[in-house]
């Protein structure tokens, strides 16, 4: 008797209890954005420019944490941490980021040997700004969506790397790697203006460093252009 009085008890309480609705607000804040990317270089010498080859890319990662605005939640601002890469690939050329000379060398290698494979890699710890608007908050993978923004980052690690030896015929030498590390011809920081527009988690996006690659007066004032593809929850 007593257990068929608590049943109808909790019948009865489960039927005038409302169950709580998930809101927009309470889908998690941290998520990751990747970027994949092809590079530009802008301001280049066309000395060097003639001799850049090849899909130069690069691959960014980051973990954001946006914040909904509480009056409208169609737009946010969001925060990150996270790694921005870059690579540029040379054809028949040497970047001497190990000199000591005032200006960064670029050696052209027409007639004599030459890696195969060579190419300039940068390395950056970022911290993304954007401002976010999303058209459907409360189905974000089934929305239109864009942002604007800026990013920081602090350079942590700029070297080169060639593969295998050739000859000015392109006969192979030796199949030898070569790595050479050195900061001292870079800038340190790097501020890049973002955006990107998409549908669901893809996005195209596009970021332009206004600060130059390389310290002034080692090289023409040098800028980079990242296009690609974006994926985010947000």
């Amino acid at each position: 008797m007593i257990l068929f009085a608590a049943s109808l008890s909790l019948t009865a309480l489960s039927q005038t209890t409302p169950k709580k609705e998930k809101t927009i607000t309470d889908r998690a804040a941290d998520h990751f954005m990747i970027q994949l990317a092809s590079n530009f270089w802008s301001g280049t010498a066309d000395s060097v420019s003639s001799y850049i080859k090849g899909f130069n890319r690069s691959a960014n990662v980051y973990i954001m944490y946006n914040k909904q605005f509480k009056n409208n939640p169609k737009f946010s601002a969001a925060i990150g941490l996270g790694m921005g890469t870059s690579n540029m690939y040379f054809k028949k050329m040497d970047v001497g980021i190990t000199s000591t000379k005032s200006k960064l060398p670029f050696v052209r290698k027409d007639t004599g040997n030459s890696y195969k494979k060579y190419k300039l890699a940068t390395a950056y710890l970022e911290i993304p700004v954007e401002f976010r608007f999303i058209a459907n908050p409360e189905n974000p993978n089934k929305s239109m969506k864009g942002a604007i923004g800026v990013k920081v980052g602090t350079l942590l690690n700029a070297h080169t790397k060639g593969k295998t030896l050739q000859n000015s015929a392109g006969n192979t030498i030796n199949k030898i790697t070569e790595k050479e590390n050195s900061k001292s011809y870079f800038n340190a920081t790097r501020i890049s203006l973002t955006g990107r527009v998409g549908y669901g988690i893809y996005s195209l996006f596009g970021a332009y460093s206004v600060t130059n690659i390389f310290k002034d007066g080692v090289t023409p004032d040098t800028k980079l252009l990242q296009i690609g593809i974006a994926i985010s929850g947000l």
